[in-house]
């Protein structure tokens, strides 16, 4: 990045080719919307471009990559109401004609499905957490640098985050069995 921030723009092919999963898994973990995420990655790195002027190379690139991916995500949520996952039922079809793999494979994605579904249900905070440190792989350190806070609320924040996605996915799993 500090390449790019002395006018080798070219370089930021290379960062993209090295961050851009990671950025789509975060938007989409946070948002549920395939789409949207692409759009989102999309945007940051512009802004990336655009403010590259403002990376010092003191901290670690990823901490400030995520700085603005959080201020985009924010930005989109001001914009835009949540978005509920959608599948289309032609894929269920699909999956249900089939055998026993079918079955393995339904029962899979109807369980990542209800891990959306909480997640969607926990706050913006505690998804955000949840995202950071399990998904994207951060160290509570550069959470804590990025949300301007100690490592120990961060362990807290997460272990309570984590707390509160079992009990919500539990919930929703019982609810499941009823119907």
């Amino acid at each position: 990045m500090l390449q790019v921030k002395e006018g080798q723009v070219d370089k930021m092919g290379l960062l993209f080719e090295r961050y851009h999963r990671p950025l789509f898994a975060f938007f989409y973990h946070s948002s549920g919307n395939s789409t949207t995420s692409e759009d989102l990655v999309q945007t940051v790195f512009y802004r990336m471009l655009k403010y590259r002027h403002t990376f010092t190379g003191e901290g670690e690139f990823r901490t400030w990559m995520y700085h603005l991916a959080r201020n985009v995500l924010a930005d989109a949520a001001k914009k835009n109401k949540p978005s509920a996952h959608h599948h289309d039922v032609a894929d269920y079809a699909e999956k249900i004609a089939g055998g026993t793999a079918a079955d393995a494979s339904l029962h899979k994605e109807q369980e990542v499905d209800l891990l959306h579904k909480a997640m969607a249900r926990l706050s913006a905070d505690q998804r955000e957490v949840l995202v950071l440190s399990r998904f994207q792989e951060l160290k509570y350190e550069q959470i804590a640098q990025l949300l301007d806070t100690t490592v120990g609320a961060v362990k807290v924040r997460a272990h309570r985050a984590l707390n509160q996605l079992k009990n919500i996915y539990l919930t929703l799993e019982n609810g499941s069995k009823v119907h």
